[in-house]
């Protein structure tokens, strides 16, 4: 089993759900870090949702309406992991447009 380690970047995320990142075929993924920053100077919200592959699974937010001030970096994972299995996506949007940073890292197992 090979381990991989990836950094996904989005940026300017707005007010539509941004795809920032989808397992790959054949593949296990470990969230290992994981910030938002505010890149406006006005206060915002931003969602992290996980989109399952599984139809039996339901997708869920990883968090909801978090409020960010202006040039406020947030560390979501703050050392939890969250395991992510083949076509599961993750989404990030914001409450304003252009208004949102996002870098996330992940260790993929294949």
């Amino acid at each position: 089993m090979a381990n991989i380690f990836k950094s996904k970047t989005k940026t300017e995320v707005g007010t539509s759900p941004a795809t920032l990142y989808t397992v790959p075929a054949a593949t296990t993924s470990v969230v290992i870090g994981f910030n938002l920053t505010n890149v406006t100077s006005s206060d915002i919200t931003a969602d992290i949702q996980i989109n399952k592959s599984d139809a039996s699974a339901a997708d869920v937010y990883l968090v909801k309406t978090l409020e960010l001030p202006t040039g406020t970096l947030f560390d979501f994972n703050a050392g939890n992991k969250i395991i992510l299995e083949t076509g599961d996506i993750i989404t990030v949007t914001s409450s304003a447009a252009t208004s949102l940073d996002v870098i996330l890292s992940v260790l993929e197992q294949t």
